[in-house]
């Protein structure tokens, strides 16, 4: 359990979020929420992760900056590393970048490249499921909006379903240095580098 300092005047929190751990802090159904990590109070999460995703979580005690960080008006970029199911091809990358067509409109990444697993990606709790027949690949995909299970929704209309979601960054915040679970402290002036 992480707790914060009463006297710590910082007003972003890095947390990295694992997989399972909804983005809030209560739950009727006693599911595990940021409660069971954070113990800081008036600071709420700027943007949500869904329970099945992993990564970088921010959390500010300051209004204006959670709407900021996590209104698409704003266009603060967040990368996601993304594992996903055969071997992507560089026609469904283009077509990312390009805009896939979903239900609630046009999406489109930024940028969408096909990269290596990195040497640091800590192991997921339960692991994803493989098949031997079946290739895996990792794609890292930046998006200056945030819909619900957007990466999803638009790996899966290229034909390429995530296996695994990772938000790596968001502005110039990464989730490198913390590991999963745990928090650590910024500045604003480092959300904007």
């Amino acid at each position: 359990m992480i707790e914060l300092n009463k006297n710590e005047k910082q007003s972003i929190l890095l947390f990295n979020k694992p997989f399972g751990v909804l983005c809030q802090f209560t739950d009727e159904q006693n599911r595990e929420t940021l409660a069971n990590y954070i113990q800081a109070p008036g600071y709420y999460a700027a943007g949500r992760l869904d329970k099945d995703s992993e990564g970088l979580l921010l959390l500010t005690n300051d209004g204006v900056l959670q709407q900021r960080i996590s209104h698409p008006r704003f266009k603060l970029p967040k990368t996601y590393l993304v594992q996903v199911d055969g071997q992507i091809s560089i026609d469904a990358l283009m077509q990312l970048r390009r805009g896939v067509r979903l239900k609630d409109g046009l999406a489109k990444a930024v940028t969408a490249i096909e990269v290596e697993e990195p040497e640091n990606l800590w192991p997921r709790t339960p692991p994803i499921r493989t098949r031997q027949s079946i290739p895996t690949s990792w794609v890292e995909i930046t998006l200056k909006e945030g819909r619900n299970r957007q990466v999803r929704r638009m790996t899966a209309a290229v034909n390429f379903p995530t296996l695994r979601l990772i938000r790596t960054s968001i502005g110039g915040c990464s989730v490198w240095p913390v590991p999963p679970g745990e928090m650590l402290y910024k500045s604003y002036g480092e959300l904007y580098s």
